[in-house]
């Protein structure tokens, strides 16, 4: 790649195996403009304000989930120049593309988040999984967020009163209970 531009222009390696202080030389180097084009690893993504940063490539960036993008294309932009982040989709994927589409349509990064969480579910709660699909047999997480509220205000008030289940009234409930954290703790080879 260096031969491709010229002498003028000074190249950057950061990566998380190196060491804070050789990564802190880097990174005031790329913010004095000493090092014009910095290639890194995602060790980018917070903690890294360039205001003179104005383009990002990320290679491969089906690879990556909706937020971590959102918050590496959030790196450039910073200073007064207009900036620009390309997406490299290297997926034939249409799944791939649907997801990305989500960051051109938006910069909210609630928003990203909840269509995020619509296209890929949201893994094991209880698991090494990042996405999946809902254990919700009868609620829609988005639809029923009120009665799910409500729900969760009862599983308070029960807890409240009753922290160990062990009433007669929570036979049941605790029973199921058990069952269900026997089988997220199978899953997980514990």
């Amino acid at each position: 790649m260096k031969e491709e531009l010229p002498d003028t222009i000074e190249i950057g390696l950061l990566h998380g195996q190196m060491k804070s202080a050789q990564k802190n030389d880097v990174m005031e180097r790329f913010a004095a403009n000493e090092i014009q084009v910095l290639v890194s690893t995602t060790v980018v993504e917070v903690g890294v304000n360039v205001p003179n940063a104005t383009v990002m490539m990320i290679e491969n960036a089906e690879h990556f989930g909706l937020a971590q993008l959102h918050q590496l294309r959030g790196r450039v932009g910073r200073g007064d120049a207009q900036s620009y982040c390309i997406m490299v989709n290297c997926s034939n994927s249409k799944e791939s593309q649907k997801r990305l589409d989500i960051l051109n349509q938006s910069n909210d990064g609630f928003k990203i988040a909840s269509e995020d969480l619509k296209l890929r579910g949201p893994g094991d709660f209880f698991g090494i999984r990042q996405s999946g699909e809902m254990q919700f047999a009868l609620a829609d997480i988005y639809q029923d967020a009120y009665i799910m509220q409500r729900a969760s205000e009862e599983v308070a008030d029960i807890l409240g009163k009753d922290p160990e289940l062990s009433s007669e009234d929570h036979k049941n409930l605790k029973d199921y209970l058990e069952l269900f954290l026997a089988d997220q703790r199978n899953k997980l080879n514990l």
